[in-house]
């Protein structure tokens, strides 16, 4: 027998061969290249495509100030004031981003796209699709935030949109519609934040308004039952006629004494001066009497016209502060009104960037290969310790 012959004749059969090579083997088979080939095997096999549509937002100010949170917190930490329209902004580009992943969105995609069509495509795998025809709220909420991604951006100001379908055309009208939900959402905040802005001066406006009304209608029905346009300048008219019937008095009296001294105390001349004398008081003492005699004279009257004309002008002047108020209040408001800029519009996908099968594949490989190598350690000190 030749030295080749006896070689192949001593060696060991195949299987023999192989069931050594499972012994010593078996646990990095079972460990590593079990699980990897079976992922592979799905990843390149039988996992479908996915295509993302990308958005990229801003939420600002009508004074055209971005939300800078980083630097509003450093110098709000130094005590420097300051970016109080960006942190509003900043908080309600974060309240948007929050609302786009709520379940309020996904009842209103499930309405507008029907969320559980989309995520049930023919073309989805069992493992990617949503499994359930007729999903819980929940459940659809939860298989939604997995597709959708919203990520807003602290340093920047930048809300990204991240839509992920089965089809291009899915995921293309998935990002634009949450976009234009964004938008819609701010418009709402605004008209809210609007109307609660200029709600108190707009109370403040109407109870001047009314209360200004109120006295100009008492003053109109004072002047109405008076019979007097104007009792004020009624009351100066008869100041003037009272004052006027004293001079005639005075200048009578002073005429019948002259007359008096020169003539004597008889005659036709002298009476008639008594009599025009007479005359004048029986004037005087009447006028003297509607302006300032009784409860129903032209002073009293006066007294409640004045007291109604001090009303009108201050009512008047709370009025126009009111007025001033409410406009400053619908200028700051409209100064803090919101709107979304589009930085980046929603796209069409054309390649697919889900499953990412290579680096899924490799980020596994290299966790098993690590989980392996620990648990050969544990088990190598083991038999030493047992040895």
């Amino acid at each position: 027998m030749t030295p080749a012959e006896a070689e192949v004749e001593a060696a060991p059969p195949l299987r023999t061969r192989l069931r050594r090579l499972w012994k010593r083997h078996k646990w990095f088979v079972l460990t590593v290249v079990a699980p990897t080939l079976l992922l592979a095997t799905y990843l390149y096999g039988l996992a479908s495509d996915q295509y993302v549509s990308e958005a990229h937002f801003i939420v600002r100010t009508q004074g055209g100030s971005n939300p800078t949170p980083s630097v509003g917190g450093i110098t709000a930490a130094l005590g420097f004031g300051g970016g109080g329209g960006a942190g509003a902004a900043s908080t309600e580009a974060q309240s948007v981003a929050d609302y786009l992943t709520s379940h309020d969105v996904v009842s209103t995609l499930q309405k507008r796209l029907n969320l559980v069509a989309l995520f049930r495509r023919p073309e989805a795998d069992f493992a990617s699709r949503l499994t359930v025809a007729d999903p819980t709220p929940e459940y659809l909420l939860r298989y939604y935030q997995q597709q959708v991604d919203v990520y807003f951006d602290t340093d920047n100001g930048i809300t990204t949109l991240k839509a992920r379908a089965f089809r291009p055309k899915d995921a293309y009208d998935l990002s634009k519609t949450l976009l234009a939900l964004g938008e819609q959402r701010v418009n709402e905040m605004n008209i809210r934040g609007f109307s609660d802005a200029v709600a108190l001066s707009r109370r403040q406006l109407d109870e001047a308004e009314v209360a200004l009304a109120e006295v100009q209608t008492r003053l109109t029905r004072f002047r109405q039952s008076g019979r007097d346009v104007d009792p004020a300048g009624t009351a100066q008219a008869q100041i003037g006629l009272v004052s006027r019937l004293s001079q005639e008095l005075s200048a009578a009296r002073a005429q019948l004494a002259t007359t008096q001294s020169l003539i004597g105390s008889e005659g036709p001349q002298v009476e008639a001066l008594r009599q025009q004398i007479r005359s004048l008081e029986g004037q005087l003492a009447a006028q003297s009497g509607r302006l300032a005699g009784g409860s129903s004279t032209i002073a009293e009257g006066l007294g409640g016209y004045e007291r109604l004309r001090i009303q009108q002008e201050l009512l008047a002047k709370r009025y126009e502060a009111a007025a001033a108020t409410y406009q400053q209040a619908r200028q700051n408001a409209v100064r803090q009104q919101l709107y979304v800029v589009r930085v980046v519009e929603p796209n069409l996908p054309v390649k697919s960037l889900y499953p990412k099968r290579a680096l899924t594949l490799i980020t596994v490989l290299c966790a098993l290969l690590v989980i392996y190598a620990i648990g050969w350690l544990i088990a190598a000190g083991v038999r030493e310790h047992a040895a």
